[in-house]
């Protein structure tokens, strides 16, 4: 008996979230996906997931037997990509984490571009504000906007991206226009995700904490309060572009703004990377360096 019998199976059904979808994605029935699981939990001697009427999730034990196989996995895929070459066809499900507009406006339709050029590729993209752990949550890797905390993941920069303040003309009109970023303490000011706003000065960065009338995770819903003349908006310029364009917000404290912002693209540290991953992250990286010069970013 194989030391492999039943572990390609139970990857699939923790990938899939189902015996079922596992199945399908194998192109074999349930019950012989279920079989081979138990075949594998009874010669380990371990129980590796909880079955449920509803759903399957791993236990502690299975999913530090995941982690470990996806790795000896991946490890086997790159030896059979050094005997092949670089003419192996990309095949597989590539997962990958996001959030905000521009992931939305350019990672997406890159990655639509690279999934067209390779039609056996299945890409997953999650968009969401939260930081997630990638390999909890198993994606193989993210876009990440501005400071990395995390310094166990391998980083790639995007592009470079400046923060724009701005607000409506009327409130404005009805609050005037601050001069300097101290003078926000006494402005209705928007937030996301913090209530402190780093500005460039000459000699370097300074924080002003920041309050106001409106709170929320999404730029979009900010964007929305701004134009509603409820207080001034301190967003990435592609969240601004059609609002700037319009001229319904109005651009203020230019010569503050942080323009040493960058976006990211981050996976974890593993010995082997699968040709999918490899080849999607290459295509962004060159997408991205090709093209960066012209994105309102």
């Amino acid at each position: 008996m194989s030391i492999w019998n039943g572990i390609s199976e139970f990857i699939a059904v923790v990938d899939a979230g189902s015996f079922s979808a596992a199945a399908k994605r194998l192109g074999v029935s349930t019950s012989y996906v279920s079989r081979r699981v138990a075949d594998l939990e009874a010669r380990l001697g371990i129980r590796l997931l909880a079955r449920s009427t509803r759903k399957v999730r791993m236990t502690d034990a299975g999913a530090e037997y995941y982690r470990r196989c996806t790795d000896l996995a991946a490890g086997l895929e790159e030896a059979n990509q050094v005997v092949v070459g670089e003419t192996a066809e990309v095949v597989g499900r590539i997962r990958v984490a996001a959030g905000g507009a521009f992931a939305e406006r350019y990672v997406a339709p890159a990655l639509a571009k690279f999934a067209a050029q390779h039609p056996k590729v299945q890409i997953e993209i999650g968009f969401s504000s939260r930081v997630i752990n990638l390999i909890d949550d198993g994606f193989d890797f993210a876009i990440r906007y501005g400071v990395l905390e995390d310094s166990s993941l391998i980083a790639h920069k995007l592009t470079d991206r400046t923060l724009v303040t701005c607000a409506s003309s009327e409130y404005l009109k009805r609050r005037g226009t601050p001069a300097d970023p101290d003078e926000l303490r006494e402005h209705a000011c928007l937030c996301s995700n913090t209530d402190r706003w780093r500005f460039s000065y000459p000699d370097g960065h300074r924080v002003i904490r920041v309050s106001g009338p409106w709170v929320s995770n999404s730029g979009v819903a900010l964007v929305a309060a701004a134009m509603q003349n409820l207080g001034i908006v301190y967003l990435p310029r592609v969240n601004l572009a059609e609002a700037l364009d319009s001229k319904q917000l109005v651009p203020i404290l230019e010569d503050f703004w942080d323009r040493d912002r960058a976006t990211w693209l981050v996976y974890p540290n593993r010995h082997h990377l699968p040709l999918r991953v490899r080849r999607v992250i290459d295509f962004l990286l060159d997408h991205f360096r090709a093209n960066g010069e012209n994105l309102e970013v």
